[in-house]
């Protein structure tokens, strides 16, 4: 368990590390084996990826996994690494802002020093209504708050990620800009856009967004030094670096198994 002056340390660190155009790189993890490993590759703070937390322990995404047992998860990581860990809580594990500021207060104690949160319905259709979400960031902001940590929550909008590629365009980008300043209102210190991946709408992005631009990472372009070149303050990988690790890992059974 962190000390609460540690804590604090490192959730400003974690802060500072947010810099337009000189993004933050996180390969995100699934389990305390896997921080360590990113750790000792050079990174400069360790992030969770939902879906890899719940594949790992044989669960789907969408909060399929318990809860506790993503807590505990999470507190494992934490004391496996000196980094600040920042936990994808996907859409806070209820749709009720008070079930949020529940979740998120409980992340914080677990020595989390940030999270996402995601304006897509969990289980229904759709996303959250901007002054819904608002209203469910704003108690997280106040749940933070009451922990005197100052956690950095990731506001993530999945505009993109529910659309068609073929839908996407200038009016997705205004919806996706003025989620952003909602959000941003409500207490949110980072805009996570997954699925955006125009290099034009991703510069118009960071120069309306009045957060951190958070952007993930694909296979294909733009690269990290393009998306620090049109002003991206953090590029996660998401799932990727799970499916990469159980590609290798069955490669590697396939041989042993033809010896």
């Amino acid at each position: 368990m962190l000390n609460a002056n540690r804590q604090t340390e490192l959730a400003a660190d974690f802060r500072r590390l947010h810099v337009r155009g000189d993004p933050l790189i996180l390969f995100n993890v699934w389990d305390a084996g896997t921080a360590r490993s990113v750790a000792a590759a050079g990174a400069k703070a360790i992030a969770t990826s939902s879906w890899s937390v719940a594949a790992a322990q044989g669960y789907d995404d969408g909060q399929a996994m318990p809860w506790d047992a993503a807590l505990a998860n999470l507190a494992r990581i934490v004391a496996s690494v000196a980094l600040p860990v920042t936990v994808d809580l996907e859409a806070g594990y209820g749709d009720a802002p008070a079930k949020v500021a529940g979740t998120v207060a409980a992340a914080i104690a677990a020595g989390a020093v940030g999270c996402n949160l995601e304006d897509q319905i969990v289980g229904g259709e759709g996303l959250f209504s901007i002054g819904d979400q608002s209203t469910r960031i704003r108690a997280a902001r106040e749940a933070a708050e009451r922990t005197k940590v100052p956690a950095f929550i990731n506001a993530r909008t999945d505009l993109f990620l529910k659309a068609a590629p073929e839908q996407h365009n200038e009016a997705l980008l205004q919806q996706a800009i003025e989620r952003t300043n909602a959000y941003a209102d409500a207490g949110a210190d980072g805009i996570f856009v997954p699925g955006l991946a125009n290099e034009k709408w991703i510069a118009e992005l960071c120069e309306a967004s009045p957060l951190p631009v958070n952007i993930m990472s694909l296979a294909v372009e733009p690269t990290a030094k393009r998306l620090a070149e049109l002003g991206v303050a953090r590029i996660s990988h998401g799932p990727a670096p799970y499916w990469q690790t159980m590609k290798m890992l069955e490669a590697a059974a396939r041989q042993a198994f033809a010896a």
